[in-house]
This record gives C-alpha cells, sequence and structure tokens, in this order.
C-alpha cells in the first residue's frame, strides 16, 4: 500500500473523522423539503471538478476570484466591471448593506420575505420598514415605491420568497423609476432560473438604465451548490466596484470556480434537471388546487400554502416531512421528487378529508369558483396596511 493510500485508509478509520462525515447531510432526501436546496447531487462533471480540487486543497485559491468573475462575466455576455463575486447572495446581500448605508436608514422590506435580510438589515444597524404583500402574495409595488421616497434601500424578490409570485417585468421597471435615485433597489433573483425565459427582466438593459440597481443571483439553487456558497452581483460599475473592493482576500476558493466553470460546461444537463422541478411545481400545484389546498402562483422551485383558516404548520409538524413554517401557519414546501410530491399530497389530503372533528380547510367565500392562484390573506382580505416606519 502506498502512502498516500495509507493516509487515507488512517483518515478513514479514524474515529472523530468517521464522527464528523456522520453529520453530513444526505445528498438525496425526500423529505428535506424546507430550504429549496436542489433534489439532486451537484452534476457529474461538477463532482469530478471537485475531487481534483480536493487533491490541491493545499494550496491557496487566488488572492481574489478574478477567474471566476471572468466566467460569470462571460457566460452572461457583459463587462467584468459590472460583476462582483460573493459567498452566496447573502453574503454579497449584507455586504452591500454594511457599505452602502449607514446604522439608522431605513431598509424597506416587503412581508413576509427571506428571513435572511431581517438579519442583514439588524447587523448593518438599518431600520426596516415593512411593506405586506397583496392577499394573492404580490408586492405592493405602489406602497413600496412610497416608502422608499426616504429609504436607503429597498429590497424585492422575484420571485418572492416564500410566496413563488412574479411581479411582471413592466411592473418592475415601473417600480425602479419610481424610486428615488439614490435609494439602492437591490433586486433578488436567487431563483431566476425557474422563470420562463419571456418572463426574465433584460438585466442588462435594466443595470444599464438605473444605475442603483443591484441583482443578486445564487449558484445554491438551480445549480445545486448550496454547500459551497457561491453568489454574484450584478449592477452599474460604480455599485459593482464598491462591491468587489470588499472582497475578501483568499475569499473564495478555487473549488467554486471549478464548479460553476463544470456548471457552465453542463448547460444542457442542468437545463434537463430545471425543466424537471418546473414540471414537477406544476404537478404539485395542479394537485394541491384540485384537493382543495389553495395555493400562490409560484414561479420557483417551491409552492406556498398560505393558512387561510388553518395552520399548515402543525399539520406538517408531525408528517415527517421538512418544510418551512411561518408564523401564521403558513408553510413553503420545496419542489423535490415525484416521491417527495406524492407525500406531500398525502399530508394534505388527509387533512382536508379527515375524520369528522379534524379542522379543515376552508374556502375563502370571495374565491369560491375562481380558477388559478389563490389569497395569501384569510377570506381574501388585503393584509394590514404598510407600517410606514
Amino acid at each position: 500500500m502506498g502512502r498516500a493510500s495509507a493516509m487515507t485508509s488512517a483518515a478513514q478509520a479514524d474515529p472523530a473523522s468517521a464522527q464528523l462525515r456522520n453529520i453530513l447531510a444526505p445528498a438525496i432526501d425526500p423529505c428535506a423539503l424546507s430550504l429549496n436546496e436542489s433534489a439532486l447531487p451537484p452534476l457529474p462533471a461538477v463532482r469530478a471538478a471537485m475531487a481534483d480540487f480536493i487533491g490541491a486543497a493545499n494550496r491557496y485559491p487566488e488572492f481574489l476570484p478574478t477567474r471566476l468573475r471572468t466566467l460569470v462575466a462571460d457566460h452572461l455576455e457583459v463587462p467584468q466591471e459590472n460583476v462582483a463575486i460573493g459567498p452566496g447572495a447573502s453574503g454579497l446581500a449584507l455586504r452591500l448593506l454594511q457599505a452602502a448605508a449607514a446604522p439608522g436608514d431605513r431598509i424597506v422590506l416587503s412581508t413576509p420575505i427571506f428571513e435572511g435580510y431581517l438579519a442583514f438589515a439588524r447587523m448593518a444597524g438599518l431600520v426596516t420598514v415593512s411593506v405586506p404583500l397583496d392577499s394573492y402574495g404580490h408586492h405592493d409595488l405602489a406602497a413600496m415605491a412610497h416608502a422608499a421616497q426616504d429609504a436607503r434601500v429597498v429590497v424585492l424578490c422575484r420571485p418572492n420568497n416564500p410566496t413563488g409570485t412574479l411581479e411582471s417585468v413592466a411592473d418592475v421597471e415601473r417600480f425602479i423609476g419610481e424610486v428615488p435615485t439614490d435609494t439602492i433597489v437591490l433586486l433578488d433573483e436567487a431563483y431566476i432560473e425557474f422563470v420562463a425565459a419571456t418572463r426574465r427582466v433584460d438585466v442588462h438593459r435594466l443595470i444599464a438604465r438605473f444605475p442603483n440597481v443591484v441583482v443578486l443571483r445564487t449558484f445554491s439553487k438551480a445549480y445545486g451548490l448550496a454547500g459551497l456558497r457561491i453568489g454574484y452581483a450584478l449592477a452599474a460599475p460604480e455599485l459593482a466596484e464598491l462591491l468587489w473592493s470588499l472582497q475578501l482576500p483568499f475569499g473564495i476558493n478555487t473549488g467554486c470556480t471549478l464548479a460553476v466553470a463544470a456548471s457552465y460546461a453542463a448547460h444542457a444537463q442542468l437545463e434537463q434537471r430545471i425543466a424537471h422541478i418546473v414540471a414537477e411545481r406544476s404537478y404539485l400545484s395542479a394537485r394541491l388546487r384540485a384537493a382543495g389546498a389553495y395555493t400562490t402562483d409560484s414561479h420557483a422551485n417551491f409552492v406556498y400554502l398560505p393558512a387561510a383558516g388553518r395552520s399548515w404548520s402543525e399539520i406538517f409538524d408531525h408528517s415527517g416531512l421538512q418544510v418551512r413554517n411561518y408564523p401564521d401557519g403558513s408553510v413553503r414546501i420545496t419542489v423535490d421528487s415525484r416521491g417527495s410530491s406524492q407525500k406531500v399530497l398525502g399530508v394534505v389530503e388527509q387533512a382536508l378529508n379527515g375524520p369528522a372533528g379534524a379542522p379543515h380547510g376552508q374556502t375563502p367565500p370571495a374565491m369560491r369558483g375562481r380558477p388559478g392562484p389563490q389569497p395569501v390573506g384569510p377570506a381574501a382580505t388585503r393584509w394590514s396596511a404598510p407600517d410606514r416606519g
């Protein structure tokens, strides 16, 4: 046995190493439906590239992730000066708030929203102005634009998290045009790969037209690289350079660059995976609605069940499925495999068709007989007016 093989065998036999390996989450878990991770492990080409990286993990990565920046810029056909790299979209969001805003500045957020933004605002010392979604889970863009008049940052998730809803391109551009030019618009596109191409914003045109816009994207969702923490921002040169100037030296490992390069090279396989998730999303949404469970019109890799008179959180608590629970009883469920969908449908159908005395969902009176996406709020009413802070 060679020295390298002996060392590998010793590491595998070491009790501490074995214990640490046991904490790794399984790559495929039909019950893990709470974090919107990819249902499948990284593409074969990515795994091969990562294996090569491990063999050189004793070496430092680039001082700054210039190669990764070049890869992203070339793939998107934008100048490098419009791109910044970070540890996930979350890392870039926090970097932006800390660099471009001062403690005490206001940040406008929809409610509910990806919880990370609440934490980022708190860490940056910002004052949060909350604007509730409308009763169909969409942004109240008029109220957000009004609230943004004296704010430093306004965040728009498209598709929205947790409802998966999508504002039209025209509405988004109109909204940005109504926001003051010295207010930063953070457009979170973490799930954009699951959106039909015809409904995506032309980012090249957007950042050229609006120098106060920062678009955030990630390799954690559609690309299945959540564990590597890779994200990027697209913005006009001034904002992109601000984010790039705060890059931590040696902060992005070489494995991230190799994984992105391999993902881009295997684009056709990635598109097949995305198409599978989109098809499964359509199937699950249709079956949920047919069963009488109201869902928003999701364009991401998850579905959202508003409370609408019942607590889905309590129903899923003892189901064996890990879903994302919200305080009002609503849940967000990651789209995974057909097996996962069947498990979800089983829980929902049992709740809606259970024995007498069991809590049943109620169809909001205003929505009876109306096809398509259903309202988020109970009894089809709008949520409370925005808090102007």
